[in-house]
């Protein structure tokens, strides 16, 4: 699992928050840090063979940068990594995000059990990771 923070947001509180509640739950997290552009969150992703990013946006940019992550993945073939959100996404925002493929939006408050159950429930193992 990668947890990515991604443009000029400057919290990552709740982040560290999911990513501490990851690694509990037994999980394997990275956590790139503040800023991060989607090429680099994108590149992180690939070269450390992830199942999973959890993108936390608080900025509202989430439309400018969940397309151009999305394209990026495409791009590298990498669209079978699982993109997930968290933040301050307006409801409204929601069914756009979902039809260009982000699996999940969890806004502020949801339950942690929530986030680990539905991790746990849809993250498949990539391709690379079946190599013998």
């Amino acid at each position: 699992m990668l947890v990515a923070k991604a443009g000029l947001d400057g919290h990552d509180r709740g982040a560290k928050i999911i990513a501490r509640a990851l690694r509990d739950a037994g999980m394997e997290v990275l956590y790139t840090g503040l800023r991060k552009t989607p090429e680099s969150i994108v590149q992180a992703a690939i070269e450390e063979d992830v199942d999973c990013i959890g993108l936390s946006i608080l900025s509202g940019a989430h439309n400018a940068l969940v397309p151009r992550i999305v394209a990026l993945l495409k791009a590298q073939k990498a669209e079978d990594i699982l993109l997930v959100l968290g933040g301050t996404i307006p409801q409204a925002d929601i069914p756009s995000l979902k039809e260009q493929g982000v699996a999940a939006v969890f806004g502020p408050g949801t339950p942690l059990d929530t986030i680990v159950s539905f991790l746990r429930e849809n993250v498949r193992p990539r391709t690379a990771d079946l190599r013998a």
